[in-house]
């Protein structure tokens, strides 16, 4: 299980130390953390790199890392910014030109990415799920205390209005007691992405998208799940080789309080939870995506209302928030415990799967939640020209 962040006053490293002051005193750069962005696929170009133009306050783009020479030539020339290949990773780390990276790389490659980071004293906000295992997660919590950085997951909707309203709801009591979350998230998967990588990779729905559902059950409970049983599909399509389909969840958590997801790379897109309590229930649709419109669609007794949320840049508060963090010490939430606990719950379900049995689960240290006070709202990035990259779904 992975560990809770040491409470008690680390004393930094030399590598860390130095970091610091150069992040707090550089001329060039002010009061600003200079990122460079590690792996340049399809997300990091349509969202992160755009977002840094609304991060600006605090956030500096400062490199580009990639294994290919045309996204380094071109994206490095449209930010102004050195490109790096991943051979130069280590000697960027060691530069003193970055005070942290951000990791949009392959989930099989954020453990070792993020290793040699802290080692070198640069602070980390890592795409999710966070790592492929959990032993691999507390190897990355460990280097974080050890090393003396900041090591956030990049949970971009508990920094979003339509998923921190529905959080405020939920506890509220305005819908009673909390009974039951229902989620789906589904989209049909290009043939050869990434994502239909074997499990040992990260790839598969389960993985790759099942932690949407998971973190908003979670979240919206309040509280950790004790037990979950899942059932897995294939079909007879060359995408689905090495991965399944499609997964089906269900969940146990404490006061006999269940959830259920489904998440398929196979399906129509679907993106939408629902949480009932005793009194009412709310629907979030859509309510994972990162471009458009998200909705709300409450009922209590038999009054309903709905509620749009404009599109919005989910990427630059992020930033924002991380910055914050670094330039004041502060431990971020979402933490590197927060995703560890995903990742390890992920894997108990991925069990269930395959041995068609209920997984029991250990108890899980309870993190800072999530509050409205983090909504940061910047306006909808434009959309750019992508570069040797496309969407993962059709």
């Amino acid at each position: 299980m992975v560990s809770t962040h040491s409470k008690r006053k680390r004393s930094k490293s030399p590598a860390s130390a130095a970091r610091s002051s150069t992040t707090a005193s550089n001329g060039r750069s002010g009061r600003k953390v200079r990122y460079a962005v590690v792996g340049l696929g399809h997300i990091v170009q349509a969202a992160v790199l755009p977002a840094f133009v609304h991060a600006k306050r605090n956030s500096q783009l400062a490199a580009l890392v990639s294994g290919d020479p045309r996204k380094q030539d071109e994206l490095g020339r449209r930010y102004g910014v050195p490109a790096y290949s991943y051979d130069d990773y280590d000697d960027l780390l060691a530069s003193g030109e970055i005070d942290a990276v951000y990791i949009g790389l392959p989930n099989h490659q954020h453990c070792g990415s993020t290793l040699r980071a802290a080692k070198a004293g640069v602070h980390v906000l890592c795409e999710k799920p966070m790592a492929v295992t959990p032993s691999e997660c507390q190897q990355m919590v460990r280097a974080a205390e050890r090393h003396d950085i900041r090591l956030m997951i990049a949970y971009r909707l508990h920094f979003e209005a339509a998923n921190l309203e529905a959080l405020k709801i939920a506890r509220s009591g305005r819908l009673g007691e909390l009974r039951l979350f229902e989620s789906t998230f589904s989209m049909q998967v290009k043939p050869d992405n990434i994502r239909l990588s074997g499990t040992e990779l990260g790839g598969g729905p389960l993985f790759d998208i099942g932690v949407y559902c998971l973190q908003a059950a979670r979240l919206l409970f309040g509280s950790e799940p004790v037990a979950v049983q899942s059932l897995s599909a294939g079909r007879d399509d060359e995408r689905f080789k090495e991965v399944d389909e499609a997964c089906a969840c269900s969940l146990l958590f404490p006061e006999r309080r269940l959830a259920s997801f489904s998440v398929s790379f196979g399906a129509a897109d679907v993106s939408e939870y629902r949480v009932v309590g005793t009194r009412g229930s709310l629907r979030v649709e859509p309510a994972y995506e990162y471009e458009g419109e998200l909705a709300h669609h409450l009922k209590v007794g038999e009054r309903a209302s709905e509620r749009t949320f404009a599109a919005r840049d989910q990427f630059a508060p992020e930033l924002l928030y991380f910055s914050d963090c670094v330039l004041r010490g502060r431990e971020p939430e979402p933490s590197g415990v927060e995703g560890g606990i995903d990742v390890q719950v992920i894997q108990a379900l991925e069990r269930s799967a395959r041995t068609g049995r209920r997984v029991e689960l250990p108890s899980f240290p309870r993190e800072r939640a999530p509050t409205v006070r983090q909504e940061v709202r910047r306006p909808a990035v434009r959309k750019r020209k992508l570069v040797q990259a496309e969407s993962s779904s059709r």
